[in-house]
C-alpha cells in the first residue's frame, strides 16, 4: 500500500515538472514584410489649419509607407489572434512590468505618434498634445464607447478600455483632418507593428500552434502573400504557425502593388 503510494506521489510529481516545463517554453515569432514592386513616393499632405505652425515642413501620407531603399513596409499591425470562445494564453513574466503602464499616443508636429498604437485592456492610454496649438482626438471603438477629446497645449488625458477591438480603430482629429492614426486593444500583450523596414517581433510566446492576424490600414486584412516564392493565402489575415522554443522567423513576407489598391 506504502509503495503504490510513493508510486502515485512520483508519478504527480512527474507530471507537474512536466507541466512546468512545458509552461516555461518560449518563442518569438518575426518576420519582414516587403512591398514587391517600386516603392511609391510619399506625398506631402494638404494642409488646411494652423498653417502657421502645421505649414512649416511637409507633412508626408502615411496611409502607406514604403521604405525607398528595401521596400521595408511599415505600420502592419499583428497580433496573435484569439476568437471569443477561446482561453487567453499564458504570458510570459516579461510583460508583467508593463501590465498596468500608461502607453503615450501624442499629437506631435501635427500627427499623431505613434500612427500605430498599441493596448492592452489592463494599461492606460495617455493621450498629450505636445504641439504649440490646441488640437483634438475622436477614438472610434466598437466594442468600448468612442471618445471625442479636446486638447489644449500641454494637455494630458488618460483613457481606459474595458474590452478588447476585433480589429485596429481609428483616431482621428476635428481641427487637422489630416491627422490619422490606429490603436489596437487587447487583453494580452502579443501584439506588433512593424517598423520603417517592415520587420516585425512578437516575443516570448508560448511554445505551441497559434493563430496569428495581420492587417494594415490602406490594404486591410493581408490575405494573399508570398514566401519563399510561393503564393500563400491568409483567409482575413489569419495564418496558424507553430511557436518552437527556438523561435519562428518567416523571413520575407511580400506584398503585391495591388493589395493596396482596395
Amino acid at each position: 500500500m506504502r509503495t503504490r503510494h510513493l508510486t502515485s506521489v512520483l508519478l504527480a510529481s512527474l507530471f507537474l515538472v512536466g507541466s512546468i516545463a512545458r509552461s516555461a517554453e518560449w518563442g518569438d515569432l518575426k518576420g519582414r514584410f516587403v512591398y514587391d514592386g517600386s516603392p511609391p513616393e510619399r506625398k506631402p499632405l494638404t494642409i488646411t489649419a494652423d498653417l502657421d505652425f502645421c505649414g512649416k515642413k511637409p507633412i508626408l501620407d502615411e496611409h502607406l509607407v514604403v521604405h525607398p531603399v528595401n521596400k521595408g513596409v511599415a505600420n502592419v499591425i499583428a497580433w496573435l489572434y484569439v476568437g471569443r470562445t477561446d482561453k487567453q494564453p499564458p504570458v510570459h513574466a516579461s510583460y508583467e512590468a508593463a501590465e498596468d503602464a500608461a502607453i503615450t499616443l501624442d499629437a506631435s508636429g501635427c500627427r499623431f505618434e505613434p500612427h500605430a498604437c498599441l493596448l492592452r485592456t489592463s494599461q492606460t492610454l495617455m493621450l498629450r498634445n505636445l504641439n504649440p496649438i490646441g488640437d483634438n482626438a475622436k477614438i472610434d471603438t466598437l466594442s468600448n464607447p468612442p471618445i471625442n477629446v479636446t486638447l489644449p497645449i500641454g494637455a494630458q488625458v488618460s483613457q481606459k478600455y474595458a474590452t478588447e477591438e476585433r480589429l485596429p480603430v481609428r483616431v482621428s482629429c476635428g481641427i487637422h483632418p489630416w491627422e490619422s492614426g490606429w490603436l489596437l486593444i487587447k487583453s494580452h500583450p502579443y501584439m506588433a507593428v512593424s517598423n520603417e523596414h517592415g520587420e516585425f517581433e512578437i516575443p516570448r510566446l508560448p511554445v505551441g500552434r497559434w493563430t496569428f492576424q495581420f492587417w494594415h490600414e490602406q490594404a486591410g486584412y493581408l490575405s494573399e502573400v508570398t514566401i519563399g516564392r510561393t503564393a500563400v493565402q491568409w483567409g482575413r489575415g489569419r495564418v496558424d504557425l507553430d511557436i518552437r522554443p527556438d523561435g519562428r522567423d518567416l523571413g520575407d513576407i511580400l506584398l503585391a502593388p495591388d493589395l493596396f489598391k482596395k
